[in-house]
């Protein structure tokens, strides 16, 4: 798949990701956010670079967990949602998450399901995904909500004959596609490595 494809399906993380970079060449680190809002303190140009993480299929604890050994390591984390929801009382059915995150709620992981994550710039590379295995598991992690999403929406497709949920079934299968291609590229590579 070309670099273009994936930027375009790669969608809202390396989008954010690299507005955050692009931020951090300005000379702009940030140093909080909101539901809408990120807040930016002045800094060296370059000083730091960021990457995103989805962890919406973690439970409460294991997100914790993965927060506190990110910080561990040396980074500084935020949290961050992945849509803009502004009522209380929220609760999210979550069918592909890890036992203990398919019910999220404001207490739990609803509206914490990105982190960002900053590293100080020292010309290494950052990535937070070190292993093919790893990452093949991210990939999966990124995939299932839209494999959801896909088998909901056509089955509304079929049952009420409905061509646009038919045609939002077809982009959600686009996504499935594309993450399951990056998935069988990452285990195809692991086993080249071995």
């Amino acid at each position: 798949m070309s670099k273009t494809c994936y930027r375009f399906f790669g969608g809202m993380l390396q989008l954010q990701e690299r507005w955050l970079n692009r931020m951090a060449q300005r000379g702009y680190r940030l140093v909080g956010t909101g539901r809408l809002a990120y807040q930016f303190v002045p800094c060296q140009p370059g000083q730091v670079v960021y990457k995103l993480d989805f962890i919406g299929h973690k439970s409460l604890d294991n997100a914790r967990d993965y927060h506190d050994f990110l910080e561990d390591l040396g980074y500084k984390v935020f949290y961050k949602n992945i849509n803009l929801n502004y009522s209380l009382g929220k609760v999210r059915f979550r069918p592909w998450a890890k036992k203990g995150g398919r019910i999220a709620t404001n207490s739990t992981t609803y509206n914490r399901e990105l982190l960002i994550v900053e590293k100080e710039n020292d010309g290494k590379p950052f990535s937070l995904h070190s292993s093919l295995e790893d990452l093949a598991e991210y990939y999966r992690a990124l995939r299932n909500p839209w494999l959801t999403l896909f088998v909901l929406l056509t089955f509304f497709a079929v049952f009420y004959g409905s061509w646009a949920f038919g045609v939002w079934a077809l982009l959600c299968a686009v996504l499935v596609l594309f993450y399951q291609y990056q998935i069988l590229r990452a285990e195809k590579e692991a086993k080249l490595r071995e």
